[in-house]
């Protein structure tokens, strides 16, 4: 089964695919058709788009925005690293000084 998008091209499992919408972007991981029109669904977001409102990619374009997705991932990624070990650093300050004994005894006022 293949179906046709806005501009009369045909859409066919495999095919790459955005949705006009969202600019959501994957692969046709299946076809089908109803009284509403021809639906794809998209591996990227498992949900099933009206083929009038595909627009098909070319191989070239398609890894080009994939690569660009899986940058953004990557400094996403390595900037929660970096949030999850300062969060880890500033716990166990804070257990090092739930520890200190601010007792009269140790500490003497100035004046």
């Amino acid at each position: 089964m293949e179906a046709a998008n806005s501009k009369n091209k045909e859409i066919s499992v495999g095919s790459h695919v955005r949705y006009t919408g969202t600019g959501s972007a994957g692969e046709v991981l299946g076809l089908r058709s109803d009284d509403e029109g021809l639906w794809a669904k998209v591996d990227t977001t498992q949900l099933w788009y009206n083929s009038r409102y595909l627009e098909l990619m070319d191989d070239e374009e398609y890894h080009r925005l994939k690569s660009r997705e899986s940058r953004r991932k990557t400094k996403k990624s390595s900037e929660d690293s970096e949030r999850e070990t300062t969060r880890k650093k500033v716990e166990s300050i804070k257990q090092d000084l739930k520890d200190v004994d601010m007792s009269s005894e140790l500490c003497d006022g100035g004046g």
